[in-house]
């Protein structure tokens, strides 16, 4: 059998002749330790135990022995690793030489990641080939585990996302804004405006164009309030035809007024569907947290609805600012 086809069976394994000379290699021992054929067996292997000199007859007499041994010819150590501790058994050969078998040891994964080595590079019948296996199902196993954790993560994100959104227009909704005002209240020292908004002539549309153009309407709505607003600002679809907007750190009431008169004049421009014009416009009820002692949510909720309704009885189309007493 040639050397080749020996390495084919056996890749960990070194062939010396009789005066103790590196005939042959295995593809893996050259992989690991390249350029030790021609080299004398006591330069390229050490034997760590039992401590034994480096000529053929001191390995051919340790014949069948469990052996523990190093390549001092190993390249690939960098950065101060230890060099790699084989397992090796010895057959001696007609020739007065030997054939020297080695093995990774208990713990061979250093080994294997210092060496790059994989399951080609071992015996079909060595059992580093399983642990290999085994390796590679558990690295699968975990990856396929990382991403089911991943997808469980998004999609809790999305629902808790979906949670707090409009589904329509894609705005805050009422748990949102309920959290956020009660969030926001208990912060002492912050200051906010707030203002809702209802839609005026909204159920015209509804009722002539059908929902399909409502929702339309709806959707052109809240594209016009993000226009309006910071980026930092909190806007939402309270239900139907009605939206809450807070300003933080506002508290210029005449800035919230001209504000909510731009907003006015871009909602009353005709919102096209499907070849209608649907006309509507806004009117707005607007408070500041600074007017209140103790900013409860629910009373500036119920005070800037009282205010928007004003506006509506005053003819629509416009924002009214309520200016209530001090309530302990």
């Amino acid at each position: 059998m040639s050397p080749v086809e020996i390495g084919r069976l056996l890749p960990m394994m070194l062939v010396f002749d009789g005066t103790g000379l590196i005939d042959a290699v295995g593809p893996t021992i050259e992989k690991i330790a390249p350029g030790l054929v021609g080299r004398s067996l006591g330069d390229a292997v050490r034997c760590i135990h039992p401590a034994i000199e480096g000529r053929a007859g001191a390995f051919r007499a340790e014949a069948g022995r469990r052996l523990r041994v190093e390549l001092p010819g190993e390249m690939r150590v960098a950065d101060g690793a230890v060099r790699t501790v084989f397992r090796g058994v010895v057959t001696s050969l007609p020739n007065g030489g030997g054939l020297l078998d080695l093995a990774l040891g208990a713990d061979p994964m250093p080994a294997l990641r210092r060496h790059g080595l994989t399951a080609r590079d071992f015996g079909v019948i060595d059992p580093i080939v399983d642990y290999l296996y085994l390796i590679e199902a558990h690295g699968l196993l975990l990856s396929e585990f990382e991403r089911l954790s991943q997808r469980l993560d998004q999609a809790r994100a999305a629902a808790e996302a979906a949670a707090v959104t409009d589904k329509l227009t894609g705005l805050h909704n009422r748990r949102a804004m309920d959290a956020y005002l009660l969030r926001l209240s208990r912060q002492r020292g912050r200051s906010f405006g707030l203002m809702q908004l209802d839609l005026d002539y909204f159920k015209s549309v509804n009722d002539t164009l059908g929902h399909a153009a409502g929702d339309r309407v709806l959707e052109e709505v809240a594209v016009i309030l993000r226009e309006e607003v910071r980026a930092g600002d909190m806007v939402a679809r309270m239900g139907g035809d009605e939206f809450m907007l807070v300003f933080e750190d506002c508290t210029d009431a005449d800035l919230l007024l001209a504000i909510a008169e731009r907003m006015i004049a871009r909602l009353e421009r005709p919102i096209d569907w499907e070849g209608h014009d649907c006309r509507i416009s806004g009117s707005f009820g607007i408070t500041l947290s600074d007017y209140y002692d103790v900013p409860d949510p629910a009373r500036l909720l119920s005070d800037v609805d009282a205010a928007l309704y004003e506006a509506k009885r005053s003819g629509r189309a416009r924002a009214t600012l309520v200016r209530p007493d001090k309530a302990a």
